[in-house]
């Protein structure tokens, strides 16, 4: 109210709130900035908390600045129940030229109000000009992993049929950027997506959640989602009857992918992983492997070894299965696929006859009390003028190998795991890596005490490391109401955080566990102490509040210029404590950190 009259020529607006929205009439927040910015052009509500019956009474009752905005970003995780159909409808009739439109929603047909054909047919005749599409269940939005063991089927299937989808591509000529997460069923997708390589010639981006058929792969022929060969960017989510061939004919038809992305495909193996890797291998440098239950760590690296010199971004799960006997089962499967890659046309199903390359020779060498001596052994691959590819792995494939580009490192772990098997799962050569996200999820409730410590001191054998993400959000546990025996949050936080202090660190941002039976997600004491000791700090983001005399441990790290509480989780604590940080206590610290005398 106080501002947006005094900027009427503003046309970018993000609203950012996390607290509870208050009290007052559907759309009073937003009305004035619909009243007085009426050029305006982007409105990002996807970190604002407000109510959906919010945005459709202001969009009516401004219909000139309603009609002025190209991009609406309503993804907005604070919601329980996303936008209805009416909704949806009111929304794309009084914003015409719109260009780019993400929206969470309800696809679930028990829900009144879901979004299904009709809806999906209203967007593309009310925003024909759309390059930019995310349509997401906001059941889709949480953070946490799926599980791997989960049949991929829901027990609902979408309101959404193969012909509307037909229609929504069709009306569509300018999409470039497409999601569809919509957590329940789409079945036979093939031919609809068939249509996006004629329909939307300029499709670079496609993101498909809960959608099977996507790629049959039936002899040599492609179909489905292969035949987008425009596609740059290509993200897959829980298509159960994916398999390894469908792989294939996704890197044979694909072939200008630079980032692929496959999460809960329980039925593709690093067999059909590595392949399409190697067809695609001149441009492939971004890949995310999750929740994949035939893909651990060790297997999905040995799938992306044809990519090794040259990836930049790489998600993997920290599931440390599969060694020993496992291992060489698995090689010797492998050793079957062999192919010609100038021959991928009439590309051979998988066969494991005698008639293969695969040979154990020189793979250990030499017996020393008892042990072996491992004697690195390279894949081989064949660099004749046919260009033929001999797809072989043994065990020693990765030992010692090196990720010579990849500067971004992701990684799931489920709590109470550890981090050491990271330096014998094949990234313990990484020159360039800059940047790490550690994402740790699980209940530590009802668990023993740790006898060791999560491992982060192993990350000092990255040189170049300077950017660490550590996620515990999704981790849970008691904070005040802790059993006897039990451990508490306090205890954990010193498991996950012992050891940070040596990584040499120029910014890290932390997410704290919290116990969700309160509304608070705060800095503990040991925690505080732990951070404390990271010495080469100059940024630190703490998601989360903390008391004013944790935080001024923090004073002791020299280099430290930027410290951030974020309360960026729905809802946010009103700070109803006593000692917790506040306006006076914030403005103190402040002034401690600006006091000080930084030695560079």
């Amino acid at each position: 109210q106080i501002l947006a009259r005094q900027w009427p020529g503003l046309r970018h607006v993000k609203l950012v709130r996390w607290h509870q929205r208050p009290q007052s009439a559907p759309g009073e927040d937003l009305a004035p900035v619909f009243e007085h910015c009426r050029s305006l052009s982007t409105l990002d509500l996807s970190e604002f908390y407000y109510w959906i019956e919010d945005l459709p009474p202001v969009l009516l009752a401004n219909p000139l600045t309603a009609k002025s905005i190209s991009k609406l970003n309503l993804m907005t995780t604070s919601f329980t129940d996303g936008f209805k159909s009416t909704d949806i409808q009111t929304i794309t009739e009084a914003c015409p030229n719109l260009r780019q439109l993400l929206m969470a929603c309800t696809f679930d047909p028990r829900y009144f109000g879901f979004v299904g054909d009709e809806t999906l047919s209203v967007i593309a005749t009310n925003c024909p000009r759309l390059n930019l599409l995310h349509l997401a269940d906001t059941s889709t939005l949480a953070s946490s992993r799926g599980d791997p063991s989960a049949d991929g089927f829901t027990s609902e299937d979408a309101r959404i049929c193969t012909t509307t989808l037909i229609e929504l591509f069709s009306g569509l000529p300018l999409l470039e950027d497409l999601v569809l997460d919509v957590a329940k069923n789409v079945r036979d997708s093939g031919p609809a997506l068939e249509v996006l390589n004629t329909k939307c010639r300029k499709l670079r981006t496609l993101k498909l959640g809960q959608f099977h058929g996507i790629c049959m792969a039936v002899g040599s022929q492609l179909d489905g989602i292969a035949l987008c060969q425009g596609l740059e960017s290509l993200s897959i989510k829980n298509c159960t009857d994916l398999t390894d061939m469908g792989l294939i004919e996704i890197g044979r038809g694909c072939v200008k992918l630079s980032k692929f992305e496959v999460e809960g495909c329980k039925r593709i193996t690093v067999k059909g992983l590595r392949t399409m890797v190697s067809l695609l291998k001149r441009t492939l440098v971004d890949v995310k492997i999750s929740c994949c239950v035939n893909l651990h760590t060790r297997a999905s690296l040995r799938a992306l070894d044809p990519i090794r010199d040259r990836i930049r971004r790489l998600h993997v799960d920290c599931v440390w299965e599969g060694s020993g006997e496992d291992y060489e089962l698995e090689n010797e499967a492998m050793s079957g696929w062999n192919f010609d890659l100038n021959e991928v046309d009439e590309l051979p199903m998988p066969s494991h006859s005698a008639d293969t390359s695969y040979s154990t020779d020189g793979l250990f060498e030499g017996e020393n009390n008892g042990g072996y001596t491992r004697k690195r052994k390279r894949s081989r691959y064949s660099a004749g003028a046919d260009c033929s590819l001999s797809m072989q792995c043994n065990v020693s494939d990765l030992w010692g190998e090196r990720w010579d580009s990849l500067e971004y490192l992701s990684l799931w772990i489920g709590v109470g795991d550890f981090l050491s098997p990271l330096q014998s799962s094949g990234l313990e050569d990484c020159p360039v890596l800059e940047e790490i996200r550690i994402k740790v999820e699980g209940d530590c409730r009802g668990r023993h005490k740790p006898m060791d410590t999560f491992g982060l001191s192993i990350l000092g054998q990255y040189p170049q490391l300077s950017k660490m993400k550590l996620d515990c959000s999704d981790t849970i546990g008691y904070a005040l109401t802790c059993p006897p025996g039990q451990m508490d949050l306090t205890l954990w936080e010193r498991f996950f955080l012992n050891g940070v202090g040596s990584l040499g660190l120029d910014e890290l941002d932390y997410w704290p566990p919290q116990d969700r039976n309160f509304n608070q997600r705060s800095l503990s004491h040991t925690a505080a102490g732990l951070l404390a000791e990271c010495l080469t700090l100059r940024k630190l983001f703490i998601h989360g509040t903390a008391y004013e005399h944790f935080m001024n441990f923090l004073l002791n790290i020299p280099y430290l210029r930027d410290v951030q509480l974020r309360l960026d989780y729905y809802p946010a604590p009103e700070n109803d404590m006593s000692t917790e940080m506040r306006a006076g206590s914030c403005s103190r610290f402040e002034a401690a950190l600006n006091s000080r005398q930084i030695p560079d």
